[in-house]
């Protein structure tokens, strides 16, 4: 995710790393090209274009503007429903420290590291990475045959919390805990599932494949339109124009496939590997352990 000073509008106007422009210059060059071309042909009066309908173009603009708008907006509630899920995951981690006290040091200590274990897979579920977790392997108290099962299991995160659970009912059956906290600590584990299963929501149901194509395609047609529209009544200004209207429609339509995926590695989405260290350092630090450093951003890019 870009994290960018936004008081100086200067350097807004100008920014390049993290805007969407890179991703449309190629198709935004080209219609510029044809824009230049089209105006140089007809000054010169080498070749007369007939100019596109009016009221054609007119409704086919506004109709795409609707339906961009449609599109931007339900992608960005996508990506805002995804920070709010890992927003409420912060949370439950930071009552799942202040209610684990009752607990013996070495059961919650345990648990302390099942979550962390957690938040790192639930991350790299959702970004469809498997990175090595050896090193939490004797923190989190996992037989040999329950650590290989979570490495061939279909849903590590789920796994996870299923021996977190187990572990917990054990300790209640066992008189270890009260009834009363072993229900207040099966709701954060309850709610760590929600968040779990919300995210996969995200993740496994994108927008429509053919509803993408459709307005992706329409997109294009009108902006390589645009020219043989405006040359006539704007002049040696349609470059001009077609470069800011192309760029509008361009970048919207590019924006909102970034946004649709909230859980990706790309410049604006979200920072889940910052979001996880957070919640490691946290958890760490109430039981006393080494802190790992914070994850700086690389070049305004918070990953």
């Amino acid at each position: 995710m870009i994290i960018r000073d936004k008081t100086n509008s200067f350097k807004l106007l100008f920014a390049w790393h993290g805007t969407i422009l890179p991703k449309v210059f190629a198709a935004l060059l080209v219609v510029v090209l044809i824009s230049a071309v089209l105006v140089y042909l007809a000054a010169r009066h080498f070749v007369t274009v007939p100019e596109v309908p009016a009221i054609g173009f007119t409704i086919f603009g506004v109709i795409l503007s609707i339906f961009l708008s449609f599109r931007n907006t339900a992608c960005y509630d996508r990506w805002w429903e995804g920070r709010k899920l890992w927003g409420s995951l912060i949370a439950n981690t930071r009552h799942i420290i202040r209610d684990s006290y009752v607990l013996e040091d070495q059961a919650r200590q345990v648990i302390i590291y099942r979550v962390m274990l957690f938040t790192h897979l639930l991350r790299d579920r959702l970004r469809s990475k498997a990175n090595s977790f050896d090193h939490y392997r004797t923190q989190v108290k996992f037989s040999d045959d329950q650590w290989q099962t979570l490495m061939n299991h279909l849903n590590p995160p789920q796994y996870v919390m299923e021996i977190m659970q187990k572990d917990l009912a054990t300790l209640y059956k066992q008189g270890h805990i009260s009834d009363i906290i072993y229900t207040g600590l099966t709701k954060h584990t309850i709610a760590l599932g929600d968040i779990h299963a919300g995210c996969d929501r995200i993740s496994s149901t994108p927008l429509p494949f053919s509803y993408s194509v459709l307005l992706h395609r329409a997109v294009y047609s009108f902006c390589f339109i645009l020219p043989f529209s405006l040359e006539s009544s704007l002049g040696i200004w349609t470059p001009v124009i077609v470069a800011l209207i192309a760029y509008l429609f361009l970048g919207l339509d590019a924006l909102s496939a970034e946004l649709e995926e909230p859980f990706g590695e790309q410049e604006n989405d979200l920072p889940l590997d910052s979001i996880v260290r957070n919640v490691e350092r946290e958890m760490l630090a109430s039981i006393g352990e080494e802190l790992p450093p914070v994850i700086a951003s690389h070049k305004s890019n918070l990953s």
